[in-house]
């Protein structure tokens, strides 16, 4: 078995769950009978909902707080809530004016989120999902719904949380935030997999002069296997596809983020980081934020991604909206 710092594997969801109450309780709460996290006082708005599999904290889990999360349903590691966990989760926060879920674009969270949309419209709650679709590697532009979810969920989750948090109505908060989604970009590096907790091996296996283009969360397949590069080269291919992809080009204002996969370091994530605000400032495309952190990780796995996410007038305006979560917060 891999070493990590747990005790029973199957017990790893519950009690990461219960260590961050043992921090932050004075905000968040339990779910009764269900993996779930919840703000203590949700307000009186659109309720907004995000979740998935344990495994890649801090998201989903602990995106929670004033214009982010109301409530967060998380999966065993690297596995979907199932419906029922979803549906109370919903009922925990919901307020009567519907509920907004923002999830990876995965198999199974697709078709447990979809059930449990289901049981929500029989008890009384509208909702609205988006869906992130970020990874530009994993699927085609014209097959853009086959996309995954990775990195830019975060910013999805900044937009939702501030157009639930302003007050706007269900079908409104679903069009600023889809809107955003639709405009958000991520392509990655991994050279090395992670080890869901109990098991021996990683997800995947990398000689120790080769890394993979394009990858998944979970360790699922890029585009191409190729032999170790240099940070700026990595950083060169990686905005070479996406601005490509995206057609984003001088004069367009963006927010970047390199997120690290778990055991990359921080230093490293800022030597790409230099690399891509000079390339920007060469094509004279405007950088209204950048984050660099590790948010969305997948146990150990080394490897980072780049994330793009076009501004417009409204976007922007969302996106400076102030939030607070213990693990990701803005003035």
């Amino acid at each position: 078995m891999k070493k990590k710092i747990i005790n029973n594997p199957a017990d790893c969801v519950r009690e990461c769950a219960e260590g961050f109450l043992a921090a932050f309780g004075d905000k968040y709460e339990k779910v009764p009978e269900v993996q779930g996290l919840k703000v203590r006082e949700p307000k009186d708005k659109v309720a907004f909902m995000i979740g998935g599999g344990s495994g890649h904290e801090p998201l989903f889990s602990f995106f929670l707080g004033e214009n982010l999360a109301d409530v967060t349903v998380a999966g065993n590691i690297f596995a979907s809530p199932n419906p029922n966990s979803i549906l109370k989760c919903a009922q925990s926060v919901e307020r009567g004016r519907g509920i907004l879920m923002v999830y990876g674009n995965y198999a199974g969270d697709n078709l447990n989120f979809d059930m449990a949309a289901d049981l929500m419209e029989e008890a009384g709650i509208k909702s609205r999902t988006v869906r992130v679709w970020d990874d530009i590697a994993s699927a085609p532009k014209d097959r853009v719904d086959d996309r995954r979810g990775i990195a830019g969920d975060l910013f999805v989750v900044k937009i939702g949380g501030a157009v639930t948090g302003a007050g706007l109505s269900l079908d409104e908060c679903y069009r600023v935030t889809a809107k955003a989604r639709d405009n958000l970009f991520s392509v990655g590096v991994a050279l090395s997999g992670g080890v869901i907790p109990g098991e021996s091996k990683a997800a995947f296996e990398l000689p120790e002069d080769e890394m993979e283009f394009g990858l998944g969360v979970h360790g699922e397949p890029g585009i191409r296997r190729v032999k170790m590069m240099s940070a700026n080269e990595i950083v060169d291919e990686l905005l070479a596809l996406i601005l490509k992809d995206s057609g984003i080009t001088e004069g367009d204002e963006i927010c970047t983020l390199i997120n690290g996969l778990g055991s990359t370091t921080l230093m490293e994530l800022h030597i790409m980081n230099r690399r891509l605000a000079a390339l920007l400032r060469e094509r004279r495309i405007v950088v209204h934020d950048m984050e660099v952190n590790s948010y969305i990780t997948c146990q150990e796995m080394a490897g980072a991604s780049i994330s793009l996410l076009k501004l417009d007038d409204e976007i922007k305006k969302y996106y400076d909206t102030p939030c607070d979560s213990p693990y990701f917060k803005k003035p």
